[in-house]
């Protein structure tokens, strides 16, 4: 049967006007003429045309996964790796704490371990190693904890934006695995797994430890204000740089020379998480411009890398004011700032800015290469001053007669 020539009309301005609108709606869609039934064609009018109806068909774009994406692959379960070794049910908010994803469990501890040796040799007598090693223990479950909290925020917050990158459309609240309010009540439990850590420390140490809270809540905001949501980053992953100090009974509010070597040491943690997320952030740098995500990466993307050494030397010295503050000796400022010179300026040297798998390569790395370098050299300090006091005086005891 042929159709009237107002129909032919209608079609093809559909076809006309919608080619742009189709590919967000659906990878497939189908254009059709439905007529009801009651339509006489051969007698039909333009006057009366609305009996016709011109539909898209257009698969339920909710039916579809969220893994589903043109961007990339569907999401596929782990088969190999800790997340394998888990209940199926329990796998997405393994995702969610970044379990399988460590390294940033490690950037917020090393912080907490560099005031931690820091302060071990600026007490009389120095502190032991038992309670170096036990406090250390307990700040790296407080890392894993807060860790797993801060991501789930970050998840929560960018949940309409994660989508639209290619490196994290797959999270679990992107992709519908968990629902919003399941992550909201998994971060309260976190929270309060991390409470029942926090409460293991010195009365001093809560409350330091407290008043990181607002930056772990707010940081994810920043990306949405500022170009440099990495300084707020800094702020929250170096708090550890400060937590220290009282841990082992130093006093900020009375010690001058306590709290002149843990600003300054959180000063350089600020700077060196800034450097880190920055390399970071060229991952996303492509993606982050179209879904209008803003980050310093994007902010200097021509000059990057002077950025980095900028920010190096930055951090190198504020480490040198930070030792000179606690009274540290030649292996603390030949291992650790001497160390982190050099790595750091090989890092920012080597590192291939446009390519996605170098700049994870030296993300992942070089928490180890550098933190490791200046976690050695506080380690030697610590335990070279601690050999160097002098005996505790023998008691004088009287002689007696036989």
């Amino acid at each position: 049967m042929r159709l009237p020539r107002p129909v032919v009309r209608s079609v093809s301005t559909y076809s006309a006007t919608i080619p742009a609108v189709i590919p967000r709606l659906s990878p497939r869609p189908r254009l059709s003429v439905c007529i009801p039934p009651s339509a006489r064609l051969p007698k039909y009018h333009g006057k009366n045309f609305h009996q016709t109806i011109v539909r898209l068909q257009i698969p339920n774009q909710a039916s579809q996964p969220a893994s589903a994406d043109a961007a990339g692959p569907a999401y596929t379960p782990p088969k190999s790796g800790v997340l394998s070794l888990i209940p199926a049910s329990w796998v997405p908010y393994a995702e969610l704490m970044r379990i399988d994803k460590p390294t940033g469990t490690y950037y917020l501890f090393f912080p907490c371990l560099f005031s931690t040796l820091m302060a071990a040799p600026m007490l009389t007598p120095a502190a032991s190693l038992g309670s170096v090693f036990s406090y250390s223990l307990l700040f790296f479950t407080g890392a894993l904890i807060m860790r797993g909290a801060g991501c789930t925020i970050n998840d929560l917050w960018d949940r309409n934006l994660d989508p639209h990158v290619q490196r994290t459309r797959l999270r679990p609240v992107a992709r519908g695995a968990i629902k919003p309010i399941n992550a909201l009540v998994f971060t309260g439990a976190q929270l309060l797994a991390g409470l029942a850590v926090l409460v293991q420390f010195p009365l001093p140490c809560i409350l330091y430890g407290t008043l990181s809270l607002p930056l772990v809540a707010t940081y994810p905001l920043a990306k949405r204000i500022t170009y440099y949501p990495q300084f707020v980053l800094g702020l929250t992953f170096s708090w550890g740089a400060i937590m220290g100090f009282p841990t082992l009974g130093l006093d900020l509010l009375t010690n001058s020379a306590a709290l002149t070597a843990a600003a300054c040491l959180y000063a350089s943690n600020v700077a060196w998480t800034v450097l880190y997320d920055m390399i970071y952030a060229h991952m996303d740098i492509k993606d982050d411009a179209k879904a209008g995500i803003k980050s310093i990466a994007l902010k200097h993307d021509a000059d990057t890398k002077k950025v980095l050494s900028g920010l190096a030397l930055v951090q190198v010295a504020l480490l040198t004011a930070a030792g000179v503050s606690s009274g540290a000796g030649p292996a603390f400022f030949l291992g650790s700032c001497g160390g982190t010179l050099v790595t750091l300026g090989v890092m920012i040297k080597r590192v291939n800015l446009k390519s996605v798998k170098d700049c994870w390569w030296w993300f992942v790395n070089g928490c180890w290469i550098t933190g490791g370098t200046i976690s050695a050299g506080l380690g030697a300090d610590f335990l070279i001053r601690r050999a160097q006091e002098p005996e505790p005086a023998e008691a004088n005891t009287p002689s007696s007669d036989t």
